[in-house]
């Protein structure tokens, strides 16, 4: 068993999430936004890498719950690159770290998982099995979504595409990074939130 893996992100009209410097910029709606917020508290975790932890420095709670109420949060960092004064590792809520079993760092952090050598999903998510984690929100960023939509551990997609026209040959993709992912999705619903409209994909 592993947990049910949900993919949400917003993207500008042309395909982009951030801009070239890669720092996040507000493409949802408020109507999104609202959305998003009673999404995360239906999840066991939000999970992102530590490029967003680095660029955005998120906390990744939910506004008006206490520590026990949070969602885990779970940050995959391969190499030990996040700060020990990271935001998502304050005390509004629990964190898992994720390294690679040759990663050696620690932090002041609910749980660190080893998870293989390169760093293996599959490894990982057993481990979040394992803690009592059911359920895991991937909220970015674009390289983190598409190691799990070429691992094929993608259940269900949705993207908020917002009226920004962002541009730029290195701006960020909702899957980033290199080689192809070729995935074949099925829409199951288009709906209209403001200036904008939420796609949602399963597989």
């Amino acid at each position: 068993m592993r947990p049910f893996v949900h993919v949400n992100c917003a993207m500008s009209a042309d395909g982009k999430i951030a801009g070239p410097d890669r720092k996040q910029m507000r493409i949802s709606s408020e109507e999104d936004i609202a959305r998003v917020r009673d999404l995360r508290r239906e999840y066991d975790s939000i999970l992102v890498g530590v490029g967003t932890v680095i660029s955005d420095n998120p906390h990744l709670t939910v506004k008006g719950l206490g520590y026990d109420d949070n969602p885990v949060r779970v940050v995959i960092d391969p190499h030990g690159r996040t700060p020990d004064d990271a935001l998502v590792l304050d005390e509004r809520a629990p964190t898992v770290m994720v390294t690679s079993s040759s990663c050696d760092r620690e932090w002041d952090a609910e749980e660190i998982v080893r998870a293989g050598d390169p760093l293996d999903l599959n490894v990982m998510l057993e481990a979040l099995d394992e803690i009592g984690i059911d359920s895991v929100l991937v909220e970015g960023g674009g390289e983190t979504i598409a190691r799990f939509f070429k691992a094929g551990l993608v259940d269900k997609y949705t993207v908020f595409v917002g009226p920004w026209v962002i541009g730029g040959k290195t701006s960020p993709t909702p899957a980033d990074g290199d080689g192809p992912i070729m995935k074949k999705m099925t829409l199951e619903s288009a709906e209209i939130l403001g200036n904008g409209v939420l796609l949602t994909f399963t597989l």
